[in-house]
């Protein structure tokens, strides 16, 4: 693809096709294409590419190749080609300018020698821009390469048709400077004189050079901006030891399974997600999540695939592996996301498809119209020239797909996955922000800070049946009875088996059930939350068989940077709200530590209830965003204008959120907003300069007041205008 008239003409092909919801992107040359009711997967994917290939397109499966992706390896022969073909068009078009614009430069015959230079320029530096004109024309299209194109044959054709018969071609022809467009009174003049000694031989090559010039850097540009998700897929590693019976063997990594242990030794980085099973040491995260800091890990602790052991030797369990890893999941998102399109762009799309049609009727207009006026054949030519090149539309088909990219490959830095373009268009409204206390708020580190028989002494026995429920729970409150029931039993020779437990059920936002057996009986156990209490804790009741026999109550503090967070979201103008399951005094006691009136709290809210919140905050006129990281929470981040997972949580948060903080830290909130719309505003500012730069160039040129060498240089200049303003966004 050439142009973002490419990927358009593409993307509304596969859209014709029975069953297949495609969208093209021309800044990641790639097609996301979703097709339904079909399984052999094979003669779609050859269905696809024969479409593509039949609008004279080349296209490829995405696969891998040595590390490299079929994208990367193409987009480089790309880049490649690109650069020969410009090397040539410099030196063809530096000597030609110089002489042309130069008169004392000129000698007897320069203009000879000039079309010498020209020719491999406009034949060979030329021919992408010719080829992609003429499979457009098959297929009754016009893109910007058929401005280009028209403009160059345009140029030369007038140059070779003035050498030869207009008299251009005399020796001893001179020919003078002209900023502005030349006209019959500054012509050439030469020994014999004549009607027609105007030549645009400077106009044909450096056009064709600066344009080359244009997409060279705006493609190079296009890679580094693509350089963080690349950095994701190389960061994974491609072998791994495994540890079998004590032995150690090197294996490929798709070789390795879940539940297999392998060893990782100090600068080596981990092969999968995990569990440590043996050593400590310092795993760097840095890439994952942002933090810079080593994380230290010991066993029972998770470890993410790619990250980087820097100092102890550990074994690990695989718990994930290949496409399920964490790190396989982020590079996924950000490529999805990077794939997009925010809906100001589809207004882009739209404008540039009908643009290169009514430029050439407005080229055809301009030559008439300037004939008619002025007679004057060569002004004519060179207005309708200059049209034809300054309103190629590649500003504005650049001007969403590159600044996305660099941003959502910013955020991945940071430890903040963008999951979609449609997430910055949210961004930008957010006044209200629902966040949800455990483990958003707080640290999500609860202990069990006091427990209560509530009637006879509970046995050792019936401790462990209650742990080996809540064993079976994710949730930081289950956790926390677990850790604290564990360390009670520790004198007791009892042992908890959470996989004793069958039936097990988990009510969201109430807790969870199961059978578990007691004293060789049968016994169903539910642990729930207590319908009301003063404690500034969680309390939580055990029932056997529907009888309550024990309370307990877990607590956690906030996180350090909770407050601090709080205040930056006001500055951001987003109201803070705690929407939270647990009790009154619970809520009201972490708010005040943050620094949220009470007034701005709900608790003892249920999973069904916080949706309704969400909907009823909506209803009101609030934008509003949603934190939360448990399966409670799965429901209203998909119900907000804008849901924000945290990485800490669980899968089921973490898929419905359209942001996902993988570092877990509170402070990547605000970061994340800031960052997004930032972003946005890159690609509002991008439109408009490209908007602009046509609606203010295109008079000039119809007014011929547009030298056509000029309006090739400020074409190229607004497309690396465009693309080096997004790339700020990586600082």
């Amino acid at each position: 693809m050439t142009c973002a008239a490419c990927a358009a003409r593409i993307e509304k092909k596969l859209n014709r096709l029975d069953g297949v919801t495609a969208t093209v992107n021309y800044a990641t040359s790639k097609a996301t294409v979703h097709v339904e009711g079909s399984t052999a997967i094979e003669p779609e994917i050859q269905r696809l590419v024969t479409t593509v290939e039949d609008l004279g397109y080349g296209a490829v499966p995405t696969s891998t190749d040595r590390g490299q992706s079929t994208t990367e390896i193409a987009t480089q022969a790309h880049l490649d080609d690109i650069r020969r073909r410009l090397i040539v068009a410099v030196i063809g078009a530096l000597p030609v300018m110089v002489i042309s614009m130069i008169e004392s430069a000129q000698f007897d015959g320069w203009q000879w020698v000039c079309l010498g230079l020209a020719t491999p320029v406009v034949t060979c530096s030329a021919w992408p821009f010719h080829k992609a004109a003429w499979r457009n024309a098959r297929h009754g299209v016009t893109t910007m390469d058929t401005l280009v194109s028209l403009g160059v044959i345009a140029s030369i054709a007038w140059s070779v048709w003035a050498l030869v018969w207009g008299g251009a071609g005399e020796i001893g022809m001179r020919m003078s400077m002209s900023i502005l467009p030349r006209s019959t009174e500054t012509h050439a003049h030469g020994s014999m004189g004549g009607a027609h000694h105007e030549i645009y031989l400077e106009v044909a090559t450096t056009l064709t050079a600066f344009i080359l010039a244009g997409r060279f850097f705006e493609l190079r540009s296009r890679r580094r901006a693509g350089d963080a998700l690349r950095a994701l897929a190389t960061i994974g590693v491609r072998h791994a030891t495994l540890w079998r019976d004590g032995i150690e063997s090197e294996i490929p990594i798709g070789a390795l399974g879940v539940g297999e242990t392998f060893v990782v030794r100090p600068g080596e980085r981990v092969a999968a997600d995990g569990v440590v099973v043996d050593g400590s040491s310092g795993v760097d995260c840095s890439m994952i999540t942002g933090e810079s800091a080593p994380i230290d890990v010991q066993p029972g602790d998770a470890v993410t695939g790619g990250t980087l052991n820097t100092s102890g030797r550990l074994i690990v369990r695989a718990t994930r592996v290949g496409r399920d890893t964490v790190l396989a999941q982020m590079a996924r998102l950000v490529e999805r996301a990077q794939d997009g399109k925010a809906p100001v762009q589809r207004l882009a799309d739209r404008i540039s498809s009908v643009f290169v049609p009514v430029v050439m009727v407005l080229a055809i207009g301009t030559l008439v119209g300037w004939l008619i006026v002025t007679g004057d054949s060569e002004r004519s030519f060179q207005a309708a020239v200059s049209v034809l090149v300054i309103a190629c539309p590649c500003a504005l088909g650049l001007a969403t797909p590159v600044a996305l990219l660099v941003g959502t490959g910013r955020a991945a830095r940071e430890g903040v996955i963008i999951k979609g373009a449609h997430v910055l268009e949210a961004t930008r409204a957010i006044d209200v922000m629902v966040l949800d206390k455990t483990g958003t708020l707080t640290t999500g580190v609860m202990t069990l800070a006091h427990v209560e028989a509530l009637g006879d002494a509970v046995s050792g026995e019936q401790f462990a049946a209650i742990a080996a429920v809540e064993a079976n729970s994710e949730h930081p409150i289950a956790r926390a009875i677990v850790a604290g029931v564990r360390r009670h039993l520790e004198n007791y020779d009892i042992a908890i088996d959470p996989t004793a437990v069958s039936n097990f059920a988990n009510e969201p936002g109430v807790g969870v059930s199961g059978v578990v057996t007691i004293d060789d009986e049968v016994r169903r156990v539910v642990v729930r939350r207590a319908s009301s209490s003063r404690s500034t804790g969680t309390v939580v009741d055990a029932l056997i068989d529907d009888e309550a026999i024990a309370r307990f109550v877990v607590r956690d503090e906030p996180r350090a940077e909770a407050k601090a967070t709080i205040d930056a979201l006001r500055k951001l103008g987003v109201k803070p709200m705690i929407v939270s399951g647990d009790a009154e005094a619970a809520v009201h006691h972490v708010a005040s530590k943050v620094g949220i009136d009470a007034a701005d709290t709900m608790a003892g809210v249920l999973p069904a209830d916080k949706l309704a919140v969400v909907e009823q905050l909506e209803s009101q006129g609030h934008s509003v965003a949603m934190v939360g990281d448990g399966v409670n929470d799965a429901a209203a981040l998909v119900a907000a204008d804008l849901g924000i997972a945290m990485g800490t949580g669980t899968d089921a948060a973490m898929e419905a959120g359209d942001l996902t903080i993988v570092s877990g830290h509170l402070s990547a909130v605000p970061s994340a907003l800031r960052l997004s719309r930032r972003t946005l505003r890159t690609i509002r500012g991008n439109l408009f300069w490209a908007f602009a730069y046509n609606v203010a160039a295109l008079p000039l040129a119809v007014a011929g007041l547009m030298n056509p060498v000029l309006a090739g240089l400020a074409m190229a200049l607004s497309s690396v205008f465009v693309v080096s303003n997004s790339l700020r966004l990586r600082r």
